[in-house]
């Protein structure tokens, strides 16, 4: 990976991190299904007229909409609702990056080299300490809202490999198009589900009545961690296996865990501390096994 990348790497992480605290902000007076409904229809319909549709099959655009934007945020945002912490929602997430690397063996062809399943193992270690450190317990995290957001993350890591496959049908598309056209599907979608649960009266109010909080919740979601999140990471996609690019999403609940300090006045615990610096050591070692090894035999 390139310098770039790298850096483009991280600012999706910065971006995601705070993804978590916003959604929950905009959850407080929007409904689930409601705030994904606005989330894509702000990220596509405003652009739809003057960003051409990406040079790529259209199964590609229609089935990442589908797995990323109903499956993956459907299944988060009911799993906030029914009492999934954002604090756990975050380190639950990051279980795209093993779903990741187990699907892309069989699929892709990509197979993974020992020191990043090594690297894997290191940060799996750190997550869960930082999941178990979580200053309410864990016994606050309900099951479903645990079984919701670990299918939430197998529905990321099945949209990384849409993107895999994109490319190699089309390498040369352009990853701002395909994130703009895909962000058009989920929106009928989140609609449909938003009148079956909720009914039309009590979406309709929850739009009208919405707040200044709950309109910048929606336009970080949607222009910065949908448009501009999404964008950079499927370019890494693009350029680099599966599994390379997806460990860096290991990083993101470090951030989200700072943001709730900052945002909510929550203090770290030192088994947090201790977990944060386990998901770096793995990272490390999942990005730049082989290096390290080199230079600790000179």
């Amino acid at each position: 990976m390139s310098r770039g990348d790298y850096f483009r790497a991280l600012g999706v992480v910065a971006i995601w991190g705070m993804n978590f605290v916003v959604m929950k902000l905009g959850l407080q007076g929007l409904s689930p299904m409601m705030l994904g409904a606005l989330r894509f229809a702000v990220a596509s319909l405003p652009f739809l007229a003057f960003v051409p549709r990406p040079r790529v099959p259209w199964r590609f655009v229609a089935i990442y909409g589908l797995v990323q934007g109903v499956g993956q945020f459907r299944l988060l945002f009911v799993a906030l609702r029914l009492g999934m912490t954002w604090e756990m929602a975050a380190v639950v997430m990051q279980s795209q990056a093993f779903f990741t690397l187990v699907l892309a063996a069989p699929l892709l062809g990509e197979r993974a080299r020992s020191h990043q399943w090594a690297g894997l193992g290191v940060a799996a270690i750190g997550l869960v300490v930082i999941a178990t450190a979580h200053g309410e317990g864990p016994g606050q995290m309900t099951l479903i809202g645990f079984v919701l957001t670990l299918g939430a993350s197998f529905m990321w890591a099945s949209s990384n490999l849409v993107v895999r496959f994109a490319g190699r049908a089309a390498p040369d598309y352009d990853p701002f198009a395909f994130i703009v056209w895909s962000s058009a599907i989920p929106i009928v979608p989140f609609l449909v589900l938003a009148m079956l649960t909720e009914g039309a009266a009590h979406s309709w109010t929850s739009v009208s009545a919405i707040g200044i909080r709950e309109g910048l919740a929606v336009l970080y979601l949607a222009l910065l961690a949908t448009l501009l999140g999404y964008t950079m990471w499927t370019r890494l996609l693009k350029r680099h296996p599966a599994g390379r690019v997806a460990p860096f999403s290991l990083l993101v609940p470090i951030v989200g865990l700072w943001a709730g300090s900052v945002v909510f006045g929550e203090q770290l615990p030192v088994a947090q501390r201790l977990g944060t610096a386990a998901v770096f050591m793995g990272l490390l070692i999942n990005q730049f096994g082989l290096r390290l090894v080199g230079r600790g035999r000179q």
